[in-house]
């Protein structure tokens, strides 16, 4: 019977009913947007973070960490990848060689990392294959070729095909130099990265720099990233107390506390949006029902209870709310399915993104149903909870009070 009368009101104060129903849908829509371009864009910076070069699990000599020197290297490389090839839940590892050396190419001369990879390993570690911009990406085979930022690239005035000079110190702490050939220039959108590094075979770079069999670094791809820690945990009891393997949320700690403390900003933020829907439903369903005081005072006068008033407001409520938050989540979730698929790009805004580590200024929004559920769900409460008290208040004035009331 309440449903019935419920649905009769909704139709007979029509106009209301269609400005309830516009403003909860927007709200619900503004709130799955906006959590889902907050959650988004946190996980563009994780993924361009660890995916384009550093990787979810490094290990490297116990103490290299605190002291990057050659005398705390990784000295026997295929010892190591014997042992790992032994540990379950691994997908592929590579190791690598970090050194900073001096470029030179003509009358440009510019400081940067020169890093030894295995290419065919490092294309399932990396994303370094996947951001050529020009040229080709290494081979195992190459020699004396080398693979580097564009940014590096501007600096030194050089293209594919142009060659340039490296000077060094080798493993050995001698004297390195060579002219290495550009195969090709990449662009990962991590502005420092692409501006200073540059990459060769480490077959070559073993060779040009005594680093045979030596390595700064090995890195990990566990089949289930998101269990990189407790993968680290169990290299660690393979390798003794030599080595340290981490995982990248503690490789990358700087990073993920900035991450958790914009996390707590956003949040702060979306609970200020909690407030201000909240605040602004319960103010018009205030107005909406406070402009329905005559009705409810004859209702009172010919013998409905209070409870019987509280109860077919609140399904009035409860439809309303149900049909907003309906309509909202088809609206929200298309936005945020279609700008999860074709990202937002902020062209012309590169430098304010470099501080981010954001990869072409692109702002990519997450499509989860779990999450545009719990959105509808808290948008449903919130109605539902704003509209006590302007309820309470009509049901406090007596029958006379209310049928009076302007």
């Amino acid at each position: 019977m309440f449903i019935k009368i419920a649905i009769k009101n909704i139709c007979a104060y029509r106009k209301r009913s269609i400005i309830t129903v516009a403003l909860t849908a927007f709200s619900t829509a503004l709130l799955i947007f906006s959590s889902a371009l907050m959650t988004g864009s946190h996980n563009k910076m994780l993924a361009n973070a660890v995916e384009v070069y550093p990787g979810y699990l490094q290990i490297t000599q116990k103490d290299f960490r605190d002291v990057p020197s050659y005398d705390n290297l990784i000295f026997d490389v295929k010892a190591m990848h014997r042992k790992l090839s032994s540990i379950p839940g691994i997908a592929a590892i590579g190791a690598r060689f970090e050194t900073f050396v001096l470029f030179a190419a003509e009358n440009k001369t510019v400081g940067g990392m020169l890093a030894g990879i295995e290419p065919k390993n490092e294309n399932r570690l990396s994303r370094l294959a996947q951001s050529l911009k020009e040229g080709s990406y290494l081979s195992d085979g190459d020699a004396a070729q080398v693979y580097l930022g564009v940014g590096l690239a501007k600096k030194l005035q050089v293209k594919v095909g142009d060659t340039l000079a490296f000077v060094g110190t080798g493993a050995d702490y001698s004297f390195s130099a060579d002219i290495l050939y550009v195969k090709g220039i990449f662009q990962t959108g991590s502005f420092d990265f692409d501006n200073s590094t540059a990459f060769v075979n480490k077959a070559y770079f073993d060779d040009a720099m005594a680093a045979e069999n030596y390595a700064t670094q090995i890195i990990v791809l566990p089949q289930n990233p998101s269990k990189s820690d407790a993968l680290a945990e169990q290299i660690n009891q393979q390798l003794g107390t030599e080595y340290q393997a981490l995982g990248w949320r503690k490789s990358m700690d700087g990073l993920v506390e900035a991450m958790e403390l914009d996390s707590v900003f956003g949040y702060i933020s979306l609970a200020i949006i909690f407030l201000v829907i909240f605040f602004v439903i319960m103010i018009y369903t205030l107005l909406n029902i406070m402009g329905r005081s005559r009705e409810i005072g004859m209702m009172r006068a010919l013998g409905t209870t209070p409870g019987q008033v509280f109860i077919m407001l609140w399904m009035e409520c409860l439809i309303l709310g149900m049909l907003s938050v309906f309509i909202g989540g088809l609206f929200g979730g298309g936005l945020t399915a279609y700008f999860h698929f074709h990202p937002i790009q902020l062209s012309g805004y590169e430098e304010q993104f470099k501080q981010y580590g954001l990869m072409a200024a692109a702002l990519p929004t997450v499509f989860r149903p779990i999450m545009i559920a719990r959105d509808i769900l808290i948008i449903l409460t919130l109605s539902l909870f704003a509209a006590i008290y302007p309820i309470f208040k009509v049901n406090r004035y007596r029958p006379l009070e209310a049928i009076h009331h302007v």
